[in-house]
């Protein structure tokens, strides 16, 4: 007589479902937090243009916010002439 056809289970099977019941709960609830914290991410994150360091002059940066599109071509020169209005002073 096989003893698996007896509806007594011994410790390892009642070990091995809460085992089991712990770790698909932990992963269910991880992924839900993984998923909310990726969609939830700060996508509106101030980025550097490529083409400026963090050394650029003034007048760099204002071109390079010029040429993505940042300003208009009115507001580049405006404060283009502001910047090179306080270096001649």
């Amino acid at each position: 007589m096989m003893f698996w056809y007896d509806h007594n289970m011994g410790w390892w099977g009642w070990a091995g479902m809460g085992i089991g019941m712990v770790l698909f709960w932990a992963l269910l609830i991880a992924g839900i937090v993984a998923l909310f914290a990726y969609i939830s991410g700060d996508r509106h994150q101030r980025q550097i243009p490529p083409d400026t360091t963090p050394t650029a002059s003034p007048e760099q940066v204002l071109a390079a916010r010029f040429a993505h599109g940042e300003i208009n071509e009115t507001e580049y020169r405006d404060r283009l002439a502001v910047l090179r209005e306080h270096v001649h002073r």
